[in-house]
């Protein structure tokens, strides 16, 4: 089933919230994994936080992603949006032809246009330099700390992206943390 998505989260009334009050944002391309993560905010009170049904990408659109079958055991977590020259088994098949593809709303961490970033966490299976793109400019403005997930993505490319914005890089297992050379905490990482 393919359904056409038209909605611009950046100008909804959670992101208005969110550019008002401190907040955690988190973004969620899978419908079905998005219902669990605004369930899991509502029912333990997490008022501080402001969830996304949308797919983090170097510029904004759709995105047409695949639908695994969530009645069927998978490492749902470890669903590719793309499919991958070595697309990551999670389980079951994942069926990447276009007519199995459903459309889900693609946007950057820039079109937010939020007024403070302290921290980016980026997990997007193989789409983290995109995701770095789409965030370039927030990046420049408020020198996150940013921890990427390194495993499907190409480690030399992440730093190589991050060191040339004057970020100072910490390998944290399947994950880089990146720091800003400007940060206050720098001192205190190891």
């Amino acid at each position: 089933m393919n359904r056409e998505v038209h909605v611009r989260f950046w100008e909804s009334p959670e992101v208005k919230v969110l550019r008002a009050t401190r907040q955690v944002l988190a973004i969620e391309a899978q419908e079905r994994i998005y219902y669990a993560l605004a369930g899991n905010i509502a029912i333990n009170n997490c008022f501080n936080a402001v969830a996304l049904n949308a797919a983090i990408a170097d510029k904004p659109g759709v995105l047409r992603m695949p639908q695994p079958d969530y009645l069927r055991p998978a490492s749902f977590g470890s669903l590719e949006l793309r499919k991958r020259a070595n697309t990551e088994f999670i389980g079951q098949p994942i069926d990447y032809s276009d007519e199995s593809l459903m459309a889900v709303q693609a946007i950057t961490i820039d079109a937010l246009k939020l007024p403070r970033i302290d921290f980016i966490k980026i997990d997007v299976e193989g789409m983290e330099m995109d995701a770095l793109a789409g965030a370039a400019e927030s990046v420049a403005q408020h020198h996150p700390v940013v921890l990427v997930e390194s495993i499907k993505a190409s480690a030399a490319a992440l730093r190589e992206w991050l060191t040339a914005r004057d970020y100072k890089i910490f390998d944290a297992g399947i994950n880089l943390l990146a720091v800003h050379r400007s940060d206050p905490i720098l001192p205190h990482m190891r």
